[in-house]
């Protein structure tokens, strides 16, 4: 592998090794989409670029550091197929932190470790010494360690982490959006919804928040909640994927004629396995997701509630500095609004020419979303 320097990470982004040294100093000239990426891709790749600011002139003592942690495998976090939500939160990150003269230090962590004795904590030296002025959280992250890390820094988790209470967050809305599509759904004329999601290593609370809106907007509407039209969520849970493809597959040629997705990269893996089962969308079954991520080649535009994950990035630094300055108070959790996107996988059900409806087109403009 050639030497990781910053002429390296410059080629590999496509832009001046003068940009990437201004990232790293706080340039204020530079864009914070394009810092984070810098950022991202030095971290990915093992560049200490910490350790060699530091190596440099003295450190302000008015200059807070952050510490970033991804609780992600680099692999699945940079899967070339879907976007990741992480990148557009890391550059509301980088916005607020340019702006206010932040340092930012971008770790991954491996979701199977479960305490901060694990090797991708403990591996982590400024963690390790307690040398960050605060953490970010992004990705749920399992309890232990959410505890060990709020014993040490001020913390903001960027997505609400199951079970936990005394932390702060910044999170999305997810019963506003939930309840849009399943409104919309239903006001199209969908009489049979399912709800489909997998398995994480990570409990994923955010999978959970999405399901308890569904089945309460189903309730509000008073329509039908069928245990088989809920898919990897107990008690009907499978141990593969492809089973559970099967099983919604199956569900759709016994009447279910929409699927409510917790994520979009969930949704995407579900058109394409309904494709290969001879099940068109929206001819078939309809299907809408949950996050608002890039199409991937390939794909129809998928019908998805869009998250501001930028400005979850950017309120989630501000709540953590605003901590760091004031260390008592009482946690706060901040839910941010979302907005839904037509795409071409939504229609009224049995639609012989497959045609997609878009969202405020039916008779669900007439009503609430909530």
């Amino acid at each position: 592998m050639p030497q990781v320097n910053q002429q390296y990470i410059a080629d590999q982004l496509q832009i001046s090794r003068a940009t990437v040294s201004r990232c790293f100093t706080n340039h204020p000239g530079i864009n914070p989409v394009t810092r984070a990426k810098v950022f991202q891709l030095a971290s990915q790749l093992g560049y200490p670029y910490m350790e060699m600011r530091a190596s440099g002139k003295r450190k302000s003592t008015a200059q807070k550091t952050l510490g970033i942690l991804i609780c992600s495998s680099v692999e699945e976090y940079f899967r070339p197929d879907y976007e990741s939500p992480g990148e557009e939160i890391q550059a509301g990150i980088s916005e607020y932190a340019q702006l206010h003269n932040l340092k930012l230090d971008l770790r991954y962590v491996d979701p199977t470790d479960k305490t901060l004795e694990c090797p991708s904590y403990s591996q982590i030296e400024p963690l390790r010494n307690r040398d960050w002025d605060g953490v970010l959280l992004i990705y749920p992250f399992p309890r232990e360690v959410i505890d060990g890390i709020g014993l040490r820094f001020p913390m903001v988790s960027l997505v609400e982490q199951y079970g936990s209470a005394q932390f702060n967050c910044v999170d999305v809305d997810h019963y506003k959006g939930i309840a849009m599509i399943v409104n919309e759904m239903v006001s199209l004329g969908h009489r049979q919804i399912g709800f489909f999601t997998k398995a994480y290593e990570v409990e994923p609370g955010w999978s959970f928040r999405r399901f308890g809106a569904y089945v309460e907007k189903m309730t509000r509407l008073k329509q039908a909640l069928v245990t088989e039209n809920i898919v990897n969520v107990f008690p009907n849970c499978f141990e593969a994927l492809e089973e559970s493809y099967d099983h919604v597959a199956k569900r759709i040629r016994d009447g279910v004629t929409g699927w409510v997705c917790a994520a979009d990269h969930q949704a995407y893996d579900l058109l394409a396995a309904l494709k290969q089962r001879g099940i068109g969308v929206p001819r078939d079954a309809s299907v809408t997701g949950f996050d608002g991520i890039h199409k991937p080649s390939g794909f129809s535009q998928l019908t998805t509630a869009v998250v501001p994950f930028r400005e979850i990035g950017f309120n989630g630094t501000k709540r953590l500095v605003d901590m760091i300055d004031r260390r008592f108070g009482s946690p706060q959790h901040i839910l941010v609004g979302c907005q839904i996107r037509s795409g071409e996988t939504l229609s009224t059900p049995g639609c012989a020419n497959g045609k997609a409806v878009g969202i405020g087109k039916s008779a669900a403009s007439k009503n609430e979303s909530a």
